[in-house]
């Protein structure tokens, strides 16, 4: 514990001299939870992968999930490049946690379509299961395309509405860096000081959002690189203060350990933060 504490200690004050001396990182220690979940709900959860993602993107995972007997995986829906759904399972209605991995076919089109494509995974588990509540849970540009279909789609009362929305590592305002420019702390208040078209569309989105919590899950791979390789955590952290405008629940972690984008979902902090939010809270 002694050295624990010396390491933060050494790695703030290093912190100090860099850019954004504010940035709040978490530790296993700070978000380890227990193995088991005391209330198990019935509400599923989608997970859907990023760009050229694929079944192992959050397979592993979702794996872990089971083997510690957290949730249950009950479904998978393959979403084809039409639009049709394809589905390998079923939901039991039991309170398991449960646990739906969300594929599409053509992995790498644009968001507008996941998007949609999201709204179609929805709209089935509405018809078929009569699901009303349901909770996202996506990887890069799968974080992406969910807060898009929330701002397209959320309000719409005849697909099931979204409690909880974790986006890991996902680059909400694409691929600018602010951090050479701004803190995280005036980040978190203020947004980015440049936007993407992205992030503008964002904004504009705000207002007719439905309320939900949110969980930010940024990587930081040294006390000089403010990214996860591939995503700037300041574009991870992008959309706080647009949400916090709105009265919504957001809060933010800041991984540096095995903080490189595509190792995010195969991160263990990573999987005791997801059991905390989505079903310890």
């Amino acid at each position: 514990m002694k050295r624990l504490f010396l390491m933060v200690s050494l790695f703030l004050l290093s912190a100090c001299s860099q850019k954004m001396p504010s940035a709040t990182v978490s530790s296993i220690e700070e978000t380890q939870t227990t193995s088991s979940v005391e209330t198990k709900t019935a509400t599923p959860t989608l997970f859907i992968h990023g760009y050229a993602g694929g079944p192992s993107s959050f397979g592993h995972l979702i794996q872990r999930m089971e083997d510690n007997q957290i949730a249950k995986k009950e479904m998978i829906l393959t979403i084809t490049s039409e639009g049709k759904v394809e589905v390998e399972g079923e939901l039991s209605g039991k309170e398991t946690n449960p646990m739906i991995q969300v594929l599409f076919e053509d992995n790498e089109s644009h968001e507008w379509n996941q998007a949609e494509w999201i709204r179609t995974a929805l709209a089935y588990l509405k018809e078929t299961y009569a699901i009303e509540h349901v909770n996202l849970v996506g990887h890069s540009m799968g974080g992406v395309s969910s807060l898009r279909y929330l701002g397209t789609y959320g309000s719409d009362m005849s697909v099931p509405q979204v409690e909880k929305f974790s986006a890991i590592g996902a680059p909400f305002n694409d691929f600018i860096d602010t951090s050479s420019i701004q803190t995280i702390d005036d980040l978190l208040e203020n947004g980015p000081t440049e936007f993407s078209t992205r992030y503008q569309d964002y904004q504009a989105m705000m207002a007719t959002m439905p309320q939900f919590s949110t969980q930010l899950i940024g990587g930081q791979l040294s006390e000089t690189d403010f990214s996860d390789g591939t995503v700037p955590l300041t574009s991870a952290l992008a959309v706080y203060s647009l949400l916090k405008e709105q009265q919504m629940s957001v809060d933010y972690t800041i991984i540096t350990t095995n903080a490189q984008h595509s190792q995010l979902h195969e991160n263990t902090e990573v999987d005791q933060l997801l059991q905390q939010f989505l079903w310890n809270d």
